[in-house]
């Protein structure tokens, strides 16, 4: 503690940020971890969960290993930090090529910061490389992802704390925007080392107005409220034909690109770089958007279709005004919207018991492609233990409790924000703010700018060679 005296972490927020003060929760969870001890840090989207890691990985000697679980938001966070003159930073997916994958292995020590996937953190090769190098902190970035796992997620997450282990049980920050205690108790069993700091601030983001519209036509009760708003907007929806659908229909009247996975790593990087350059007005989407962008100043986050959960939603509607000014969050919904995701469950579930059977016959070649690389998974890291069996179902249905929870939050006649602050058990202070539509707030009146009036008519890139339509 007398180093980080001598140091003042205010003059280094400076020399290596060029910010004057602190974000909420950020100065604490440096200290905790420069004082040695693991730290779970929750704090609302948007206020600076990066910096932490980043400031911290400064003052230590070694390595920074940081676990995302999107390849598009371990790009996200590489491009920021080349961006700010940092040269010595990396990621490892597979997307690489071996040849790349193994210039990075074999030149670790040029690093500083090295961003990697769960799945990665299995190779047995980048583990042995890894155990050569002085990692100064683990970084599990997105840690709520630990209870969220299933035949249509990732174990590897559920398996960190073995990797952690391997690597000598290194310096450990978890990052999470919405956690509820029980799930952070999960992450901080699974990750944290006894006499861990937990570093926790309300979810609450009270610069964003919630809005719920119940409707019959929901493309014409988007146009409307698009036609009575203003800034960037981000529109979600639950699949990725529904995204191309919302384009279409908008795609004439305003400046629109589409984002999900079926894009390629190319034309997802072209629409982040518009879009944070305003040269798009709109992005519809699927959740695979916006985890980790680095644009402030989004109005506008409209769900066209309902979440599957309250922390999903929170995560996304949290990409609105990280400039701290006043901005909109908007669900529309319709009745039976639900279904998209009984029908997801469902499917999953007769997957897991087609999985369960097969393996019980002792029939694993039957197996379709994903369940053969869930079978995979199962023989490493559970040793054809029941109990992974077990968490499989147990986690399926919680996701049908958090829809219901979700599906509560638009049925609501209370107040929306309060319901959201109950869910993550705080304690409900009202503020003076205009809140949500069930309270004080109103949807903005203001004139959007049509295609033709937007601001950036430089925009070359043509969106149809990005967008092709059949």
């Amino acid at each position: 503690m007398s180093q980080l005296q001598e140091k003042d972490l205010e003059n280094k927020l400076i020399e290596f940020f060029g910010f004057d003060t602190f974000r909420d929760g950020q100065k604490e969870t440096i200290e905790a971890l420069l004082q040695g001890q693991d730290t779970l840090m929750q704090v609302p989207t948007g206020t600076g969960k990066s910096l932490c890691y980043q400031l911290t990985g400064y003052l230590l000697d070694g390595l920074v290993v940081v676990v995302t679980p999107l390849i598009s938001l371990m790009e996200d966070q590489v491009q920021r930090l080349l961006q700010q003159n940092e040269q010595r930073v990396t990621y490892l997916n597979s997307q690489l090529s071996k040849e790349e994958r193994y210039y990075i292995l074999t030149h670790l020590q040029t690093y500083k910061f090295l961003f990697v996937s769960p799945e990665m953190l299995h190779q047995p090769r980048l583990i042995q490389a890894l155990k050569q190098q002085t990692i100064a902190l683990f970084v599990v970035d997105e840690a709520h992802c630990i209870s969220q796992w299933g035949i249509d997620f990732r174990p590897e997450y559920r398996q960190l704390q073995q990797i952690k282990e391997e690597l000598g049980n290194p310096l450990t920050l978890a990052l999470t925007a919405s956690a509820t205690p029980t799930v952070r108790e999960e992450i901080s069993t699974m990750l944290c080392r006894p006499g861990y700091q937990e570093i926790v601030y309300s979810v609450d983001r009270p610069n964003i107005q919630l809005f719920v519209k119940h409707t019959e036509d929901k493309f014409a009760q988007l146009k409307e409220v698009l036609a009575q708003s203003d800034g960037a907007t981000i529109i979600y929806c639950a699949t990725r034909k529904k995204v191309e659908e919302v384009y279409r229909f908008l795609k004439d009247e305003y400046l629109v690109g589409y984002y999900h996975g079926g894009l390629t790593s190319n034309e997802r990087s072209s629409l982040q770089q518009q879009f944070q350059k305003n040269q798009l007005q709109i992005l519809i989407a699927t959740n695979a958007f916006g985890m980790g962008i680095d644009k402030a100043d989004i109005r506008v986050v409209i769900h066209f279709d309902l979440p599957d959960s309250i922390e999903n939603y929170l995560q996304e509607i949290g990409r609105a005004g990280r400039d701290g000014k006043e901005s909109f969050a908007l669900l529309l919904y319709q009745e039976f919207d639900e279904r998209i995701h009984y029908f997801f469950q469902e499917k999953l579930a007769q997957e897991i018991q087609q999985f369960q059977w097969l393996l019980k016959q002792q029939q694993p070649e039957l197996l379709l492609p994903k369940q053969e690389t869930l079978h995979k998974k199962w023989l490493r890291a559970y040793q054809q233990n029941e109990m992974f069996l077990v968490e499989l179902e147990q986690y399926e249905g919680i996701k049908k409790q958090k829809l219901h929870a979700m599906k509560a939050y638009i049925d609501t006649t209370d107040c929306y924000r309060t319901y959201l602050l109950q869910y993550f058990e705080e304690t409900v202070i009202r503020s003076s703010q205009p809140c949500c539509s069930l309270d004080t707030a109103t949807w903005p009146n203001q004139s959007r700018l049509k295609r033709e009036e937007f601001k950036s008519p430089s925009w070359i890139v043509r969106l149809a060679e990005i967008f092709k339509e059949g």
